[in-house]
């Protein structure tokens, strides 16, 4: 099977891409293009799945540069490969030739770039980053090194869709405590619980920021098995482990 690589208009004068699972080396409960050095999948098919990946980026392996993701807002600005994996959640760049990435298997995957400054960012935004900033602090990244904001495009990647993503009413009380304004992206669910917007709430954030564009390609990581990962349904499972997805930007 050949690799699937969803792509935004939006992000078209750059090579990009959100990798499907299919197309990988990976079997098992990993079967397909599990991506992710930190699940416990067997080394050697991480490996092919990622040498397979920046190939159809067209880079060489070590310029597809990912960070130690932890769900923070931390931004590591990136002019070459990276001989280890300093912790943070995105990353930005104005260097041709590197690809940067992040891996997800529900939080959002998120893609920046103004094309006319050169200057491109992929962020790994869950609901704890979202809600300390990450997205903003990309943002500010890239500012400093020549975009503009009303000229940056931003594109959320398949992330879990509110019907998939049940929340606990201290959940809701964490995001209202920060702002009033974010009952908006809750409705009501079952047993006292709620059902949360995650890619709204991640547009609205891209949106008050002063972005100049933003989507969500609206693709559900938990809905669609055959295509994406997803820890949400791992768990519901009971399944050991899960993939991790990969998504890509480069100059």
């Amino acid at each position: 099977m050949t690799l699937e690589i969803l792509t935004s208009d939006s992000l078209a004068p750059l090579q990009h891409g959100f990798f499907t699972r299919r197309g990988g080396a990976s079997s098992g409960v990993f079967t397909g293009l599990n991506c992710g050095a930190g699940s416990s999948d067997q080394a050697h098919a991480v490996a092919i799945n990622r040498a397979r990946a920046a190939t159809a980026l067209g880079i060489d392996p070590e310029s597809l540069v990912g960070v130690h993701q932890v769900h923070s807002a931390d931004v590591l600005p990136v002019t070459g490969p990276l001989k280890d994996k300093p912790r943070a959640d995105a990353l930005v760049t104005a260097t041709p030739g590197l690809a940067l990435s992040v891996l997800t298997a529900d939080c959002q995957p998120v893609l920046f770039a103004d094309p006319d400054a050169g200057v491109i960012g992929a962020a790994h935004a869950g609901w704890r980053g979202a809600l300390d900033g990450i997205l903003e602090a990309t943002l500010d990244a890239m500012e400093a090194l020549g975009a503009t904001r009303a000229n940056t495009v931003a594109v959320i990647g398949p992330t879990i869709s509110q019907a998939a993503y049940e929340v606990g009413p201290e959940f809701l009380d964490t995001f209202v405590m920060a702002d009033q304004d974010n009952t908006r992206f809750f409705a009501n669910g079952t047993g006292g619980r709620y059902q949360f917007d995650l890619p709204a709430y991640g547009l609205h954030r891209l949106r008050q920021a002063g972005i100049g564009e933003a989507e969500w390609i609206r693709h559900c990581t938990y809905g669609e098995p055959d295509r994406f990962y997803s820890y949400r349904r791992t768990t519901h499972a009971g399944e050991a482990d899960y993939g991790r997805l990969l998504s890509a930007i480069r100059l």
